[in-house]
């Protein structure tokens, strides 16, 4: 995509994070921005900040999860804006348990939103895109989607699904003048870990001090994604880990599993 001034952009999971980051950047180089979460009062206080700045903006208050919800979401940033441009399937959340530990509540609520989510998407804007000159595509994955690391399975899997989903939707759309991004960040300083649902408190405590402590700002993942959009890119990845992840599991896809292994072992014996 060469120009986003008089564009409009859909973004979900966006009231916070590198949703709402994106959504900033994307209304900052002038896209009318359709944002959409179940967090109101997020979407809410966006709003307001971007109106305030003179920005198009229209709230969706939405489970990306939700089928039905997600069939009506494209009527209504239509009947919004005119048009859709650019889509950013952002919506995430996190499980922060073993396969043993992990109740089927738990399982369904992260793949509903972590992949159902995108190819909801995917599925319900696609044909309003294709009526565009120019459009695209951006799915968040994550370094997580590159190999499988304990107390993670929901979640590496989701993220594995969403890569390889938007590498199948890159091919699919080869003719089409719609653009597919997969997004790939490592840490990011996110809500994700205060949603997540952990074992215990402190599983949960020990996420987001991680994040905190060590995590790149959302604003970073944004301005990647669009740089992205324009230079239609098919992957990007986002802080070092992840393209260090990348490259260990490309290059010895065995041994970094192994190492994996070993450290989840030691720490479990630990306890740290």
């Amino acid at each position: 995509m060469h120009e986003f001034e008089g564009r409009v952009a859909v973004i979900t999971g966006a009231a916070s994070g590198i949703g709402r980051a994106t959504a900033r950047h994307l209304a900052e180089r002038g896209c009318a921005v359709a944002i959409a979460d179940v967090d109101e009062a997020g979407l809410a206080s966006l709003a307001e900040e971007l109106r305030a700045d003179g920005r198009s903006v229209s709230t969706h208050t939405i489970d990306v999860s939700d089928r039905a919800q997600m069939a009506a979401f494209p009527d209504a940033v239509l009947a919004a804006h005119g048009h859709v441009h650019v889509l950013v399937n952002n919506a995430g959340v996190a499980v922060g348990q073993t396969l043993e530990e992990v109740s089927w509540e738990d399982f369904d609520w992260l793949v509903g939103i972590n992949f159902w989510g995108v190819v909801h998407g995917c599925k319900f804007f696609l044909p309003y895109l294709r009526r565009e000159d120019e459009a695209h595509i951006v799915n968040i994955s994550s370094m997580f989607g590159f190999a499988g690391l304990p107390s993670q399975g929901p979640y590496c899997a989701t993220k594995a699904a969403v890569r390889s989903f938007s590498e199948t939707l890159h091919g699919e759309l080869g003719n089409s003048k719609i653009g597919v991004t997969s997004v790939h960040p490592g840490g990011i300083k996110t809500k994700i870990a205060h949603s997540g649902r952990f074992q215990d408190e402190e599983g949960r405590n020990s996420a987001i001090e991680t994040f905190e402590r060590l995590g790149t700002e959302p604003e970073v993942v944004a301005r990647r994604i669009l740089r992205a959009i324009e230079r239609n890119q098919l992957r990007v990845l986002i802080t070092p880990e992840s393209r260090a992840l990348d490259f260990a599991k490309r290059v010895f896809p065995v041994g970094t599993q192994r190492l994996v292994r070993r450290l989840w072992s030691r720490s479990r014996e630990t306890g740290t």
